[in-house]
């Protein structure tokens, strides 16, 4: 048994011990060697610590800040305490001297959530002492010209420590002073325009600026609600008999102020008239003695005229008739010059053909056979036409082509003269 534990114990040595004694014995060597190094280059080491830190340092605080849209970035200079305003691009930001905050030049809303019913943790009381709920909206944004003035003194969270403490030490005292029916019908644009008037200094002052206040649902008891709604409605109905009345009233009025103004209007118009008459008369008897001069005046006038217009219609007449006789002789001119260089014409073309003549019987009576081509030429494209040669005297044209068959009758009847066969077109 204990020859087989110290075999086992020896094997756990040999494969175990030995090998981890080795493992340790290098790598404290090794660790000896780097360390040994290390001290060589120490200023090596420490540099790219000093980089590695640094690196890390800018990744963990950047020294850009970009500015989104709809936002003003605020740099604060912790050295000089100066602040500078960026509205766009990319800002230089050194860690340790430079504390960057961005704000949104947007419109932003803060309502008063607890305060919106009458059952909430806090809701408004009125001046009878009911608790009422009012759907209150607060639009402000941040004063830009004033930004870098107020930011050292801006806290992290606007919307809950400064305009919600502004709002709530306004709001609560206000409605205090107003009834519930007050709130809820009657001065509403009144309340509204209050709490505008107070909290705009607030907000100026704090480096705010008040955009708007909206009044939205009230809210009331249930009870109170149902006796409001019908008081509202009752009043109304009073208001609207009242409303009645005095509409009738008025129609009463109306009507007495219209039969007044229809009689004084009626007289007025009959004193107008008779006026218009008298006046009318009165100035068609001065226009009467305007008119029969004119009158005269436009007879002689016409006579005038009419007097003119017979002389310039003579006058055409004679000038028509002159003309016309101008024109006559000028025919007659024309006519007899024309026949004039007709007759020459005629002439020319006379001698000229007697001599065409005469050039055209001298060629034929010395080229005899001009005649036969000059036919064959008019007919070539009708009659197929054989020149031969003349016969002998006495003999028929086509002797020559036919033979001397058939022509003893020709022979026999003497003194007759022969007459030339027309060949037959093809």
């Amino acid at each position: 048994m204990s020859s087989r534990l110290d075999a086992l114990l020896e094997s756990l040595q040999r494969v175990i011990v030995e090998p981890l004694g080795r493992l340790i014995a290098a790598a404290a060597a090794g660790v000896r060697a780097l360390g040994a190094a290390a001290y060589r280059r120490r200023w090596h080491v420490g540099i790219v610590a000093l980089l590695a830190l640094i690196a890390y340092g800018l990744y963990t605080h950047p020294p850009f800040a970009t500015v989104r849209r709809g936002e003003v970035l605020v740099r604060t200079d912790v050295l000089d305490g100066s602040v500078t305003v960026f509205t766009g691009g990319t800002v230089p930001v050194l860690p340790g001297i430079h504390q960057v905050r961005c704000y949104s030049i947007r419109d932003q809303v803060y309502r008063p959530a607890e305060s919106a019913t009458a059952t909430g943790p806090a809701p408004f009381q009125s001046i009878e002492g009911l608790s009422i709920g009012v759907d209150l909206t607060v639009r402000w944004t941040i004063d830009r010209a004033r930004l870098a003035q107020m930011s050292k003194e801006f806290p992290d969270d606007l919307n809950e420590d400064l305009v919600a403490p502004a709002v709530q030490g306004v709001i609560f005292p206000l409605f205090a002073r107003y009834s519930v029916r007050e709130i809820f019908s009657r001065r509403r644009s009144e309340i509204q325009q209050e709490l505008m008037t107070e909290l705009e200094p607030k907000f100026t002052a704090m480096g705010l600026v008040l955009r708007g206040v909206d009044m939205g649902k009230v809210d009331l008891p249930p009870d109170y609600r149902a006796g409001m709604e019908k008081l509202l409605s009752e009043e109304l109905e009073t208001e609207k008999v009242h409303y009645t009345l005095e509409l009738k009233e008025a129609d009463v009025k109306q009507r007495q102020l219209e039969a007044e103004a229809d009689k004084v209007r009626r007289q007025t118009a009959a004193e107008a008239a008779g006026a218009e008459q008298v006046i009318a008369a009165r100035a068609q008897e001065e226009t009467m003695k305007h008119i029969l001069p004119f009158k005269q005046k436009q007879i002689e006038q016409r006579q005038l005229e009419a007097e003119a217009d017979k002389v310039a219609r003579i006058r055409t007449a004679e000038g028509a008739a002159e003309a016309r006789r101008i024109e006559a002789r000028g025919e007659a001119d024309s006519r007899q010059k024309l026949a004039d260089a007709e007759a020459y014409r005629l002439d020319l073309v006379g001698k000229a053909n007697a001599g065409q003549m005469d050039r055209e019987g001298a060629i034929v009576a010395r080229y005899p056979l001009l005649i036969q081509k000059t036919l064959a030429d008019k007919l070539s494209d009708k009659v197929q036409v054989i020149i031969a040669p003349m016969p002998a005297a006495g003999r028929f044209l086509g002797s020559n082509l036919i033979g001397t068959q058939g022509l003893t009758g020709l022979d026999e009847t003497a003194g007759a003269e022969p007459r030339a066969k027309t060949p037959s077109s093809p």
